[in-house]
């Protein structure tokens, strides 16, 4: 029984398999679109969407660096359990979408769905590697630099924290200092380069916090508002030397700050911090639910 394109996005749509592997269950069912699911479904290939629903909290931050190029990318994809981040194909499938963003540099993750990996899209990759690994899998978010200065990475535990700075004026030779750079941010979090790329809403709140808190102190009860806010003022060193990397404490020499270290070396550009599944639900239900889940999706 012969089979058209339309069958196969049909079965595509129904079993949430790529398009090669429906194509090849259509043909191997002699066109059959009841046989060709059920051949799906007996490779394991249509329970992929199955776990859609399931929640995917651990996972792995991964970089590639394409330095002939001058394209850096920092990528986090998600998966069910510990476990599974840990092993060697689940690195590799980080690995392999990395370097398509590289290649391909889609504006998000929908347009990164969209992409070749071999002869098919990534989001067929993804559904086919679900199917493979048993694992919902989810391609969280992605950062890409192109640049004409150097990019250096830092994956922290296995793919827990990732960092990718980039650095310009670059004098040869520097590149335990950018590499130790890549390695205080992970450690120390900043959230900006300098004080000066701070946002003034965020200036703002900061001091009408610590203005508050003056005031609520009874030390502090005689005092007028104008002399407290001279001392916030004062006090706005502390944040920037927790919150700009240039300001911080060097991290293997607290007597130095970041900025000593560097030097006239080069000059940090940006840099962008990710920490493997930060603000995702964690999966918390107990065994005895799961197993009860289990036995309720046989019955259906």
């Amino acid at each position: 029984m012969a089979f058209t394109v339309k069958d196969v996005m049909t079965l595509r749509d129904k079993s949430g398999a790529g398009m090669l592997d429906c194509k090849k269950a259509l043909t191997d069912a002699d066109g059959d679109m009841e046989k060709a699911a059920e051949l799906l479904r007996e490779r394991g290939i249509a329970k992929a969407v199955k776990k859609e629903g399931r929640i995917a909290a651990e996972g792995v931050v991964g970089a590639y660096v394409c330095a002939k190029c001058g394209v850096g990318v920092l990528l986090e994809i998600n998966c069910e359990s510990d476990f599974v981040s840990r092993g060697e194909k689940f690195h590799g499938i980080v690995e392999e979408v990395a370097k398509v963003v590289a290649e391909n540099k889609p504006a998000d993750v929908e347009a990164l769905n969209a992409c070749k990996i071999g002869k098919e899209t990534v989001k067929d990759y993804i559904t086919n590697q679900t199917a493979v690994i048993g694992e919902k899998i989810s391609i969280r978010r992605f950062e890409i630099y192109e640049t004409k200065g150097k990019i250096e990475t830092y994956i922290h535990m296995g793919g827990k924290v990732g960092v990718m700075v980039e650095a310009v004026d670059y004098k040869a030779g520097a590149e335990e200092t950018l590499h130790d750079i890549a390695l205080q941010i992970a450690a120390a979090k900043p959230g900006y380069v300098n004080p000066s790329e701070v946002p003034t809403e965020v200036l703002d709140k900061e001091k009408e916090i610590m203005l508050v808190q003056m005031q609520n102190d009874p030390k502090n009860a005689n005092k007028p508002k104008e002399i407290l806010e001279k001392i916030v003022a004062g006090k706005m060193g502390k944040f920037y030397s927790e919150n700009c990397l240039m300001e911080q404490a060097f991290v293997k020499d607290d007597s130095q700050k970041v900025s000593q270290v560097v030097g006239n070396k080069f000059k940090v550009a940006r840099f962008v911090r990710f920490e493997m599944g930060e603000g995702l639900e964690k999966k918390s239900e107990n065994l005895q639910d799961e197993v009860a889940k289990q036995i309720d999706a046989m019955k259906k």
